[in-house]
């Protein structure tokens, strides 16, 4: 078993439990040392002051930040240890939300957490049941490292993940950050049928393992090559951008190609042989299909407000088909 980064109690209500934290990802990118070309020689890096050029010794550097130009507050290490969080062993559960409330660019990095004592299963495992039920996820914060998180627990099969937040303020505006975006009124109608096609062709049951890092597999495929001296071959440019006159031959031929594929699946028993339509949907003819068309004809996001206007639990994980099932049985219910 892994070794536990952070362990501490985790409390919603007046219900705690134990937990231990551990590192869901690792990195696997590919790290280089430097050294000077021609010899084996590292390059080393000093602590140097840059007006004498003369190295500083660890003991003698402060910390500063600038509050205006050529202007700096400077702390020593103990001013700065006065305000930090300290060693916080408290992950507390300030409220419960459902999970796609969240937006996606909020998310850091992902953890595992799991109980600390065999005595801590049950309440852990009556949490992890609770929140997989109800389809939410908790909301709390916590001290790693010195440093106080914003953090979100949500289900995972058999384990509770936790993934650090940004806070509101860390995140860019879109408008100013990224300049002159088109107006979403100003989109042709054809177009954007045809581009609706070619998602609905393209579209696939999420698995992860179908991708992989191709820059890591070239970094080793290159080590390999330069170890046995043979001939490193560089990669071909990226498409050119597609022009605006060519977009709807461009969609027609993607709609086309990518419609192909998905009939030689469908003939291996791939995906799309189970009775639904190429876009998901059920086949028009059962009685299913019929009873669903209206729900049918929505996209995902609207099925998910639908779920949850209807409170249909575990709505968050589900899948555009599931969600089509999930929501017309709530409607029925509900009627």
């Amino acid at each position: 078993m892994a070794r536990p980064i952070w362990s501490g109690t985790l409390s919603f209500g007046l219900v705690n439990v134990s937990v231990s934290l551990y590192a869901a990802t690792e990195d696997r990118s590919p790290h280089f040392n430097q050294f000077q070309r021609g010899t084996s020689d590292r390059i080393r890096y000093r602590r140097v002051n840059e007006r004498t050029g003369e190295e500083v010794d660890y003991a003698d550097i402060v910390r500063g930040t600038a509050v205006d130009k050529n202007e700096y507050v400077l702390f020593e290490p103990d001013e700065l240890e006065s305000v930090a969080p300290g060693r916080s062993r408290s992950l507390e559960i300030s409220e419960f939300v459902a999970e796609d409330e969240i937006d996606p660019v909020l998310y850091q990095k992902s953890y595992y957490l799991g109980p600390r004592r065999e005595d801590d299963q049950k309440v852990y495992g009556l949490l992890l049941a609770a929140l997989a039920e109800q389809g939410r996820v908790a909301v709390g914060t916590f001290v790693l490292r010195s440093k106080e998180y914003l953090a979100l627990v949500r289900p995972d099969g058999p384990v509770l993940t936790l993934s650090t937040l940004y806070f509101a303020d860390e995140v860019r505006d879109a408008g100013k950050t990224v300049g002159d975006l088109p107006d979403p009124d100003d989109v042709d109608g054809k177009q954007l049928r045809m581009a609706e096609d070619l998602i609905e062709a393209m579209a696939e049951d999420w698995d992860p393992e179908r991708y992989h890092d191709t820059y890591r597999e070239r970094v080793d495929e290159l080590v390999e090559a330069k170890r046995s001296g043979s001939e490193v071959v560089a990669e071909s440019e990226p498409p050119a951008d597609t022009k605006v006159v060519d977009l709807m031959s461009a969609l027609q031929a993607s709609v086309e190609r990518s419609s192909a594929r998905g009939s030689r699946r469908r003939g291996s028993g791939g995906r799309g042989s189970s009775g639904r339509s190429r876009s998901g949907r059920p086949a028009s003819g059962s009685p299913r299909g019929r009873g669903e068309r209206e729900l049918a004809e929505l996209n995902t996001d609207e099925l998910r407000r639908l779920a949850r206007e209807l409170d249909v639990p575990g709505r968050s994980r589900m899948r555009r088909d599931e969600l089509v099932d999930s929501v017309g049985k709530a409607r029925r219910k509900a009627s």
